[in-house]
């Protein structure tokens, strides 16, 4: 970090109520407020102790900027660390400060700074209520200088002002060094900065800022992203995975950009899409929703763009497209890596000008629409191949958003099922549907390959085969029930018998159905009595036929 690198609006966060450097409070005061205060002050206590007492004030501030900056950049050298308070005392309206000169022994830790102060409003408030000085007024700047130093130095700079507008100089200069550089020149000012704790306090509020820092942004980011969820979804998420996801989400929701959305098939790309519409400025907007594999690339075209009558054989009428449709809202565009050559040459033209033609016209149109397209497609992969864009690949991923599949965030589930229970419970109107503790373990248990989309199937289908409005484990899918007793079966069992497996097998879902043999059997899909013969280990009728044909 270079000190001319540094801005205002990237160290100070301006908001309603506070201003914040990092961790530190600010306060505005204004030139005139503070002229009279610097009035009252000298007229109390006389213009000596006022001197130390805005000295100390100024050494204050300096040794807490410094520290700051310590804590928040890395510098490129000492020097440039150094630089950074003269830069920080002009961003914060202080003076036009420039250094005029910087020596530094850092091994010997020796410094020889000279600084020029233009515009400085130490003086400027000296003047709007006092007469020409016969000596320098800006003890608040000089103090200033002398604690950002020697923070910055870890031993005692001084700074002296020679130069001072308030006694008639066109500029303030003043130059600093280190306490044995200055030798006896420096003894009759020491008083003014007798201030012991200030260091002490600096460093361990530095510390403990330090410490803090981290752990506050991810606090305040949580905390926004909560507040924005509870407002648009009722979906519970519990793994830390796709709580970023819904982070991300709710930070770029405010903007325009365009977004892609990525994850495997079933995962709640159009979910989140719709979710972030929500969150956005265009929520009072439509969102329009378009699978590029539902339509025939024929027809892709006048179904994106719209068509003017006579275009082509059936078009009997002028018709706007979809980019139309969803003009001051959002379009999103599901599996936008099925999409040929021909097309992406167009939605590319569309993304950069902004702008759309019908088929069949040659006059464009302006559109106002915000992009969030979608993809189960490796589409790095498919650029590196040839059979996507590239520059329509950045284009459309100026921010990605990864949706992790279900088996990586086992946590959510369980909140995934119910929320989906409550929604067939007003879809179908049975208000008491609820699960049965014993279907649990079989969703948490099974990988569901099909994702989010798979789950509210197979909550669907239970739902509809429930009696009594309770969802047991035989409603649920097949698939769902003898996968997850599979994988609990045979995880960590390599090497067993098809004979123990399935006993193992039988034994689980006893364990899942409390020992209830006929709802065993009806999740088995065999018979009480075949139940009974394979847990006895004697073979019914149908093995006992089969011993027989072998040789």
């Amino acid at each position: 970090m270079k000190a001319e690198d540094l801005k205002l609006e990237e160290v100070v966060a301006f908001g309603d109520g506070f201003i914040d450097l990092h961790g530190r409070r600010l306060v505005l005061h204004g030139l005139h407020a503070f002229a009279q205060f610097r009035k009252d002050l000298i007229e109390t206590v006389g213009a000596d102790h006022a001197r130390c007492i805005l000295t100390r004030f100024g050494y204050f501030w300096g040794n807490a900027d410094a520290a700051a900056m310590t804590r928040i950049f890395k510098w490129d050298s000492l020097s440039e660390r150094l630089r950074a308070g003269p830069r920080m005392h002009a961003l914060q309206g202080a003076a036009k400060t420039y250094v005029k000169t910087l020596d530094l022994d850092e091994a010997r830790g020796r410094l020889h700074m000279e600084v020029a102060w233009h515009e400085s409003h130490a003086a400027e408030e000296h003047l709007i209520s006092f007469p020409r000085s016969d000596a320098p007024v800006c003890w608040m700047l000089v103090g200033y200088a002398s604690g950002y130093a020697s923070f910055c130095m870890g031993k005692d700079v001084y700074f002296l002002e020679g130069k001072c507008r308030a006694k008639g100089d066109r500029i303030c200069t003043a130059v600093g060094k280190d306490v044995e550089s200055w030798g006896e020149e420096i003894k009759p000012h020491l008083s003014y900065y007798q201030a012991c704790d200030i260091q002490k306090n600096i460093l361990a509020l530095t510390r403990e800022l330090k410490q803090k820092t981290t752990e506050l942004a991810r606090q305040r980011t949580r905390l926004d992203s909560l507040t924005h969820a509870t407002k648009t979804s009722t979906i519970e998420a519990r793994s830390e995975s796709f709580r970023r996801v819904l982070e991300l989400a709710n930070r770029v929701a405010p903007y325009d950009s365009s977004l892609l959305i990525t994850g495997e098939s079933g995962v709640g790309k159009e979910v989140l899409a719709r979710h972030i519409h929500n969150l956005s400025p265009r929520a009072s907007g439509i969102m329009q929703a378009v699978n590029c594999t539902a339509l025939p690339e024929t027809l892709l075209e006048s179904e994106l763009f719209g068509h003017k009558a006579g275009a082509f054989t059936g078009a009997m009428h002028d018709r706007i497209g979809i980019f139309e449709q969803a003009q001051k809202g959002t379009l999103f565009l599901d599996e936008i890596g099925e999409i040929s050559h021909p097309m992406q040459v167009k939605l590319l033209r569309v993304l950069q000008a902004r702008e759309i033609m019908r088929v069949g016209e040659s006059r464009p149109r302006k559109i106002d629409v915000r992009i969030i397209a979608a993809t189960n497609r490796n589409l790095e992969q498919a650029v590196r191949d040839g059979k996507f864009r590239e520059d329509l690949y950045y284009r459309l991923r100026v921010i990605e958003v990864y949706i992790p599949p279900l088996r990586e965030r086992k946590e959510d589930i369980l909140p995934l099922a119910r929320f989906f229970v409550q929604q067939f419970a007003r879809r179908l109107k049975r208000p008491n549907l609820r699960l049965d503790a014993a279907a649990l373990d079989f969703l948490q248990a099974y990988p569901w390959p099909g994702n989010v989309r798979e789950l509210e199937n197979a909550i669907e289908r239970a739902a509809v085969l429930s009696r009594d409005a309770v969802i047991m484990p035989e409603c649920l899918p097949p698939s769902v029930i003898h996968g997850a007793a599979d994988v609990r079966v045979t995880s960590g069992m390599p090497e067993r018998t098809l004979a123990q497996v399935e006993q193992d097998y039988i034994r689980s879902v006893l364990q899942v159905t409390g020992g209830n043999r006929a709802r065993a059997a009806r999740i088995l899909g065999i018979s009480a009595v075949t139940l009974w013969r394979r847990l006895k280990g004697a073979p019914d009728p149908l093995q006992r036929r089969m011993s027989t044909l072998r040789p």
